[in-house]
C-alpha cells in the first residue's frame, strides 16, 4: 500500500479489473463540525500495478493540494457557461469573436463536446483533429492543418485555464498530437499598371473611397470601414486609425487597433484626398435626400442610410468590381500586400511601410514581404556595381 496517511485501498472486481477507493476531501460537515468521510472509486484498471500506481499519484496530488474531483460538467457546458464569459472580459472583442465562432462551429457541436472535462484525453482529441481535418464529402470539416493547430491552441487555453481554477489536473492537449501550421500560401498581389485599372474602375463605385483607401495606404478592411471624417485632416493629408469595424454574433461592433503601433497615423497621396473630397460632396447630396432618414455616424464608408457597410458585403462587392475592371483574382486582404510590395519595390524604407501598415516591428513587414527582399538585394546589387562603374569612369577621365 502507498505510505500516504490518506486510506485507501486496490481491489480487484468480478470481471477481473481492478479499482481503488480512496478518502477525498470533502466541504460538508457532519453534526460536530468535522468533515464529512467521502470516498472517490476508479475502476477500469487491467493490473494491479496499474490500479495501485494511479492510486498513489491521486494520493501525491491530494498531500498536494492538486486534486481535483471528478466533476459532471461537460467540454460543452465548460466552455459555454464559464470559459467564454470569462475570456470576454480580458481579451479584445474581435480575439473572442474568433474563439467563439471557432469553437461553435468546430468543438460544441463534435462528439467530444459531451465529454466531461475530466474524460478529454489526448486520443479524445486526435480524434477530433483527425475529424476537422478529413474532406467534407466523407463527413469531416474540411479543415486545413493550420486552422485545426488553431482549434487546439484555443483549446489548449481553455484547459489551462480549467487547471487554474482547479477544474481538471493536467492539460490534455500537451498529450495530443495537432497537425503543425503550415507555410502561408504564397499571397498573389497585382502591379502597379494593374492596381492603377482597379482605382480607375472604383471611381465609377458607390463606395470609391472605400476603394482608394483600401488600395493606397494598406489598411485593413476593419480600419477602411471604421474611417470617420473627422479622422482625416485634409489639409495636413493626414489620416488618423483609431478603430475598425468588426462583425460580431448579432451584428456588428467598433474595437480598437490591438497594439500601439495599431493606433497610427498616416499620410495620404493627393490623388486619394481628391477622390475623398468628391466622395465627401456625393454623401452630403445623399444626406439631403435621406432628410431625417439619415443617421449622421460621420463614417466615411456609410450606407445611403448613414449605416455602416459590412465586411461581408465589402468583399462581395470587391469580387464584383474585380472582374468588372478584368483582373486577377486576389483576396480583398491582398490589396493590403499589393500596397507593401509595391512600396518596398520603389525603394520606400521598410521602417516606413512597417509605420503605414501598423506592424509593431520592422521585422515583421520584412518577414512577410521577404520576396521583395530578394528584388531589393538585387537591386542594391546592381546600384553597387553602377556606382562602382561611375567611379572608375571619373578616375579614367581624370
Amino acid at each position: 500500500m502507498p505510505s500516504s496517511g490518506r486510506r485507501g485501498s486496490v481491489k480487484q472486481a468480478e470481471n477481473g479489473t481492478w479499482y481503488f477507493v480512496l478518502d477525498i476531501p470533502s466541504e460538508e460537515l457532519d453534526a460536530r463540525g468535522r468533515p464529512k468521510r467521502k470516498q472517490t472509486r476508479r475502476r477500469g484498471f487491467k493490473t494491479r500495478r496499474e490500479a495501485l500506481a494511479e492510486l498513489t499519484r491521486v494520493q501525491t496530488s491530494l498531500e498536494q493540494f492538486t486534486y481535483v474531483a471528478p466533476a459532471q460538467q461537460t467540454l460543452a457546458e465548460f466552455i459555454v457557461d464559464t470559459w467564454l464569459p470569462a475570456a470576454k472580459l480580458t481579451v479584445k472583442v474581435t480575439t473572442w469573436e474568433g474563439y467563439r465562432r471557432a469553437l461553435k462551429l468546430h468543438v460544441l457541436t463534435k462528439p467530444i463536446a459531451a465529454r466531461t472535462l475530466q474524460q478529454v484525453d489526448g486520443p479524445s482529441l486526435n480524434k477530433l483533429y483527425a475529424q476537422l481535418l478529413a474532406p467534407k464529402e466523407q463527413g469531416g470539416g474540411g479543415l486545413g492543418p493550420t486552422t485545426v493547430h488553431q482549434v487546439a491552441t484555443i483549446l489548449h487555453r481553455i484547459f489551462k485555464d480549467a487547471m487554474r481554477w482547479q477544474a481538471v489536473s493536467r492539460n490534455p492537449v500537451d498529450a495530443s498530437d495537432p497537425p503543425k501550421r503550415v507555410a502561408h500560401p504564397e499571397m498573389k498581389t497585382w502591379t502597379a499598371a494593374q492596381l492603377n485599372t482597379f482605382l480607375d474602375t472604383a471611381l465609377g463605385h458607390r463606395h470609391a473611397a472605400l476603394w482608394w483607401l483600401l488600395g493606397t495606404t494598406g489598411m485593413r478592411r476593419g480600419e477602411a470601414l471604421g474611417v470617420k471624417w473627422g479622422d482625416i485632416d485634409f489639409t495636413r493629408r493626414e489620416l488618423k486609425i483609431q478603430r475598425a469595424l468588426v462583425n460580431v454574433e448579432g451584428g456588428r461592433n467598433w474595437s480598437t487597433p490591438k497594439t500601439k503601433a495599431g493606433r497610427r497615423t498616416i499620410i495620404l497621396d493627393e490623388e486619394t484626398i481628391a477622390v475623398l473630397k468628391s466622395h465627401k460632396a456625393k454623401q452630403n447630396a445623399e444626406k439631403l435626400l435621406m432628410g431625417e432618414g439619415y443617421t449622421d455616424q460621420d463614417l466615411v464608408s456609410a450606407q445611403i442610410d448613414g449605416e455602416t457597410v459590412g465586411g461581408t458585403r465589402t468583399t462581395e462587392a470587391f469580387g464584383r468590381l474585380l472582374r468588372k475592371a478584368g483582373l486577377p483574382h486576389i483576396r480583398l486582404h491582398d490589396l493590403r500586400h499589393t500596397y507593401a510590395t509595391l512600396a518596398l519595390e520603389a525603394g520606400i524604407h521598410p521602417r516606413v511601410v512597417q509605420e503605414q501598415l501598423g506592424h509593431s516591428h520592422v521585422s515583421v513587414t520584412l518577414g512577410i514581404y521577404s520576396h521583395v527582399d530578394v528584388k531589393l538585394h538585387a537591386s542594391a546589387a546592381d546600384l553597387m556595381a553602377a556606382q562602382r562603374r561611375a567611379a572608375r569612369e571619373a578616375g579614367e577621365s581624370s
